[in-house]
Order: C-alpha cells, then structure tokens, then sequence
C-alpha cells in the first residue's frame, strides 16, 4: 500500500509537455514511415529490375546450355545415379566418398564446358551464381549437376534441402511471367533464385539452369537512396512540427485538461456520495473539432453509467438466486441418487458402491441400486445425451420409470422396452439415454441383464483379471418406438466383482486432449484388484484425475461396482 501512494504522489507531466513530445514522436514517426515506403517502393522497382536480369541470364544461359553441349543427357545421367542411390549412401553428400560415385560426370567434356559457360555468364552479368541443378520431388531436395561457384562449389549429384513450397513453384511454372523465389537460408542467408527450365523433346523438365543474386548487389543503391529521402524528411518533419505544437495546444491541450478535471471531480464525487451528474454537461469547450463530440460523449456516459449501476445490482442479485437455485437442483439430484454406504449393512451377500461427478452443477448421467424383493437386487447405470439442466430432468423422467416398472416386471428386456415406448411418444426435443440394467439374483449370483447402448461391464474374477464382457447391445432409450431388447446372465461368484461406468470414464481427456481410454481403465482396475467396491472406485478416480491434470471436465463421469461376498 505504502509502494502504490508513493507511486501516486510521484510528479507527472503536463499534458502540455505530453501533447509536444507526442506531436514530436508522430511527426517523427511519419517521417521514417515515409521513409521506409519510399525505400520499400524503392527496393522493390531495384529488385524487379535485378531479378529481371538474372532471369534473363538464366533465360541466355539455359538456351546456351541446351544447344552448345548435350545438357539434357548430362542432367539425366546425374539424377539416375542419384535416384538409385539408398539413403545412407545419399547422406554422405559432400565427402570424397560420395563424389566418386559421380566421377564420371564430372570429369566429362559436357560437365566442363558447362562449367566454363556459366563461369563467363557470371562474370559478363555480374550475378552471384549461375548453375544447372534439378528438383527431386520424393526427396525433396535440390540436386546440383554442374556449378561453377568458386567459393562454395558444389559438385555433381550432390544436393541440398529444398522447401515443397519452392520446389514445387518451379516445377509447376506454366512460362508466364518471371520464375524466381527470394528464401532466407541456413547456408546462404537471404538469397533470390531466378530459373530457366531445361525441357527434353517431349516437354519434359530435365534440370534447371538457375541464377542467384545476393541482396549485396543492390544495398549499395538502397543505401543511397535512404541517406539523401532520410535529409529531406528531417527538413520537412521539422516544419511541421513546430506549426503542430502551435496547433494542438490551443484546440487540444486546454480543452483535454478540462476534460480531464471534470473526471476527477466525477470520481471524487462518487467516492463521497454525491449526488451530482453534470460533471461533463456543465463544460463549454467550443473548440469545434471532435473534442466537443467528446464532452457530449463523456456527459451521456455519466448518465448511462447511473444507469448502467442499476442494471448491474439488478443482475447480480438474479445470478446469485440462479446459483442458489442450482446448488439445490445438485441437491435434490444428489438425494435422488443412492449416495448412503454401506447401502445394504444388512447383507453380507454382497457389498456395492457408486459415484457420480457432473460436468456441470447438475448432469445427465444417474446410477440406482434397489432390493425388487428379498432376493433380487435391481442394477441401473444411465447416461442421458447432453449435460445441465435438460439432462438433469430427462435423468430423473428415466430413473421414476425405471423404478416404477422394475417394482412390477423382473425382466430388464421388458423394462426397457416399456421405458423406451413412453419416452418416445412425448419425446420432441428427440434426446436419448443409454441404460444397462441388471437383476442380481442374490441366492445364486445370477445377473439377468439388458444394454440399451450402454458402455461395455467389466468382470473381475476373483482368480484372475478384470475384462470387459462384450455383451449386445440393443438402441438407445429414446429414439425409435416399438424397439425390443435382448436379455443375457452373468454368473458372479464369491469374490467376483462387476464394475459399470458411463462414457466420461474412457473419454476424460487431459489438457492435450488425449482421452484415458479403455485400455487405462483396464489397467488401474486389475492394478486394484482384490479391493472392496469403494476403495476400488476412489483408486480409479484418483488415476483420472491425475491423467486429466487441470483440463477441465468435459462430460458427466459416474461409476458403479458390485462384489460378491460369500
């Protein structure tokens, strides 16, 4: 606190002293922009007319080439041994090694006479390079076939990497205009390569002969240039300045400050209380220009912030009673789900637990265990489409079915036929839930299951490991009237454990949206292997949440496990 007075208290320029070195710092600031679009059209109209030269010595170069020695016959000997080469022996570029292979090429009579050509070519035009070269598209790569650079000669079959983007705009040059490209390389720097395509009598692009020119060859020009545009700049920003000072402290400066004391006062007065709402109304700064626009501006803001103060106490006071309202949708979601363990202390037969975390304040997904009578034991994992509310409500439409037919029809198959019948017919926004139910006949271990496009249970034996039970599933709870479901039996004995979840579990992704996957859940449950049901699910639930890290939680994650005890 003590820091940030001090900081306040500190002395501050005027906006007077403000408005001048502002007026300066633009005035200069125009200046080099003027300066760096008059190089830039400059540069350009230099480049072309540079560029335009190294094409047309490619141009004379390639025509040289192709008639004066057999150039196409030599471009095509060099890429075969090339092309034939395995890629070990094409990293070895640039050693004795390597240039052995091409000997023969390089000690011909067309190799040397090349090389004597585009050496008189380079001197006559004054260009950085000129050599006879070819693109390799499957390796993407320049490969040189005959170049006479003194300082940094490459020697034929030996090559370079080349961008796809470059490398294709040569090959699919259709002859209009002038072929050239500017690149910024590791090995050359920034460097602008015009071409003339070498064609064998079918049309076919054998090689290239290429020109390079190095920005060197018009710095000197450009330099020039700036140095005499950069004088006369500084002679007319200085004009200008001064009439601009002049300017802006009678139609800126004086009216601003006004403006400015008027928002401290608004301020000030808010601070305190005070019930005053002409700070900005009350000024006359007359200036003509936009700065009365701006009074006008600022005096209806005062206003509309008045108003505006209003309205944000109003929606505050409506969002904390929608939060209100949603923490006790939770609630109410939360009691209708079987959340009190041991659910059943007085059965030793089996023990059974579940969880189910929302991606939202409310969500879709549901679980419910229930005893239909002393020796069947109702089974339900649900997950509805969609999150928050309206899955929420369609959740608890198809959990009250559930129940109610279960009380009556042991069989899941004829449950869900009969949830999914009346569902439809009242069914318009067409959302869907996926339902496994079982009925556990305590006595026997025996479950009689129905899958209406659920995730796939997962069996622990208790002599061996947990896998999924790839049981049929028949469509999902919703869609299509007049839908039948098959029913199959699980035998679950002492020890054995059934564990269900919905799609959260293998689909919760972490920040590089990698999802944990089936494979995962396989792995942390025969990791845990032997546990009771709750300690197995907080197990899972702590490798989720360490996989997903601080991604946030895209879908409802519920899961459910029943052991069998004896």
């Amino acid at each position: 606190m003590a820091e940030q007075t001090t900081k306040h208290k500190r002395p501050r320029r005027s906006i007077a002293s403000r408005t001048v070195f502002s007026t300066i710092a633009g005035c200069i600031t125009l200046s080099i922009l003027t300066l760096i679009i008059g190089l830039n059209l400059y540069a350009e109209a230099l480049i072309n007319k540079y560029v335009d030269n190294a094409f047309d010595t490619s141009r004379h170069a390639a025509t040289s080439a192709k008639h004066g020695v057999n150039s196409i016959g030599l471009a095509n000997r060099v890429m075969e041994i090339y092309r034939g080469l395995s890629e070990e022996e094409r990293a070895m570029t640039g050693t004795p090694e390597y240039r052995a292979k091409f000997a023969e090429i390089e000690e011909s009579h067309e190799y040397s006479t090349l090389i004597k050509m585009f050496q008189t070519y380079i001197h006559s035009d004054n260009v950085y390079d000129v050599y006879l070269a070819m693109y390799d598209i499957d390796t993407c790569t320049m490969v040189y076939i005959a170049d006479p650079d003194s300082e940094g000669q490459l020697y034929p079959g030996e090559w370079e990497p080349a961008t796809r983007e470059g490398m294709m705009k040569f090959l699919e040059w259709d002859g209009n205009g002038v072929l050239y490209d500017i690149d910024n390389t590791k090995k050359y720097g920034w460097i602008c390569t015009a071409g003339q395509p070498i064609r064998d009598e079918d049309g076919n692009i054998c090689a290239f002969v290429l020109t390079d020119i190095s920005p060197s060859n018009f710095m000197g020009n450009i330099m020039r240039f700036a140095v005499s545009t950069f004088a006369g700049t500084i002679l007319i920003t200085i004009l200008i300045v001064c009439f601009q000072l002049h300017y802006m402290k009678k139609t800126v400066v004086k009216p601003v400050k006004n403006i400015s004391q008027a928002a401290g006062n608004y301020v000030r007065d808010k601070k305190s209380g005070a019930n005053v709402t002409d700070h900005f109304s009350a000024l006359k700064t007359n200036t003509g220009n936009e700065i009365d626009e701006l009074t006008d501006v600022m005096s209806e803001m005062e206003r509309d912030l008045i108003e505006h103060e209003n309205e944000i106490t109003r929606i505050t006071a409506e969002k904390e009673h929608i939060i209100a309202e949603l923490d006790l949708a939770r609630k109410i979601q939360a009691d209708m789900l079987p959340n009190s363990f041991p659910a059943f202390p007085d059965r030793p037969e089996f023990d059974i637990y579940a969880t189910m975390t929302p991606a939202k304040a409310v969500g879709g997904d549901f679980y419910d265990f229930f005893l239909i009578n002393d020796d069947h034991l109702a089974l339900v994992i649900a997950d509805v489409s969609g999150k928050g509310i309206p899955a929420a409500l369609f959740m608890m439409i198809s959990k009250m079915l559930i129940n109610n037919y279960a009380e009556h029809i042991y069989s899941p198959a004829k449950i869900l036929e009969k949830m999914n019948n009346v569902i439809c017919r009242k069914n318009k926004e067409e959302m869907f839930v996926t339902v496994w139910l079982g009925v556990l006949e305590i006595s026997t271990g025996k479950i009689t299951a129905a899958n209406a496009g659920h995730e796939f249970p997962v069996i622990g034996r208790a002599d061996g490991d947990f896998e999924y039970l790839n049981d049929k599933h028949g469509f999902v709870i919703g869609i299509m009237d007049g839908m039948t479901y098959k029913e199959y039996e699980i035998q679950l004995r002492k020890g054995d454990t059934l564990f269900l979840y919905t799609d959260g579990l293998p689909e919760a992704a972490d920040s590089d949206e990698e999802l944990f996957g089936t494979e995962r859940v396989l792995d942390v449950l025969n990791r845990n292997k032997g546990r009771g049901p709750a300690e197995l699910l907080n197990a899972v639930q702590a490798e989720v949440d360490s996989f997903v890290g601080s991604a946030d939680q895209f879908d409802d994650l519920t899961m459910f496990a029943l052991k069998i005890m004896q």
